[in-house]
């Protein structure tokens, strides 16, 4: 685990390391050359996970399950938002459901902590969750992730997912999503996309995604315009800022944490 600079979240639990693309808004995702910069430094669980496609990296689909990295949530004891596998999606196809049900007990074990569970194939979510009865944690979020509308329907899958707090992560916003349902989603994070292959985010695509926010209720948190700033100019992710509509949006839904 790891503290992070992810500005929803405190930290970073990383059970399962690596991955495969599954949409566009995979393409440029960061973890791949984390993924490749930590097997520079020697960190065994990242080694072999990725391979070079002319100049870029890219996932090889292999996955690692990193059972002594179970243990590492019993080992804090302050409340954190704890962002489930940043390098790696939980609900991979090639995670076996014994050991999704391992990460789930240690949740339970901790309930001082928020999980906050991000995945690309709320589809199989729903499916183990159905298929192993695990329970509903009150510290457990469940989120998916839509770049375009082309990714919506992800979150039909997750509103039939029991929990406590489901969130969609619209990053890197990549399109116009157009007309969603939010009910039932209680947190929604939307963001630019960065780095040097970075593709441009427009205010429209934000504005539709805020206005449905505030007419389902669902707690709007603006991350990042990322590389590209509202005036579609390429600038630094520091440049470019956190601002919309004039101000930085942190809403976040009720937490529950026992300080």
């Amino acid at each position: 685990m790891a503290e992070s600079q992810i500005e929803w979240t405190d930290a970073t639990w990383n059970p399962v390391a690596g991955c495969s693309l599954a949409s566009a808004g995979c393409t440029n995702c960061y973890a791949m050359l984390m993924a490749k910069r930590l097997e520079a430094m020697g960190v065994k669980k990242y080694a072999g996970l990725t391979r070079k496609t002319g100049k870029r990296t890219v996932w090889n689909g292999k996955i690692k399950q990193d059972n002594a990295s179970l243990q590492i949530p019993y080992k804090w004891k302050k409340p954190r938002k704890i962002f489930v596998n940043s390098m790696s999606d939980l609900f991979h196809p090639d995670v076996d459901d014994e050991f999704i049900c391992s990460v789930w007990n240690v949740m339970a074990d901790t309930p001082h902590h928020n999980y906050q569970i991000l995945t690309k194939r709320p589809d199989r979510m729903a499916e183990v969750i159905a298929e192993q009865a695990l329970p509903t944690l009150a510290n457990v979020w469940l989120g998916t992730s839509v770049e375009n509308h082309e990714t919506k329907e992800r979150i039909d899958y997750l509103r039939e997912t029991p929990a406590t707090i489901r969130f969609i992560s619209f990053e890197p916003l990549i399109g116009a999503v157009g007309s969603v349902n939010l009910s039932d989603i209680h947190w929604a994070i939307v963001g630019g996309e960065s780095g040097s292959s970075a593709r441009p985010i427009k205010e429209e695509w934000i504005d539709e995604i805020h206005e449905q926010c505030s007419q389902f209720g669902t707690a709007f948190f603006f991350k990042q315009w990322g590389t590209w700033g509202k005036d579609n100019q390429k600038r630094s992710k520091k440049a470019n800022g956190r601002e919309y509509r004039g101000r930085t949006w942190d809403e976040m839904p009720e937490l529950n944490l026992t300080l």
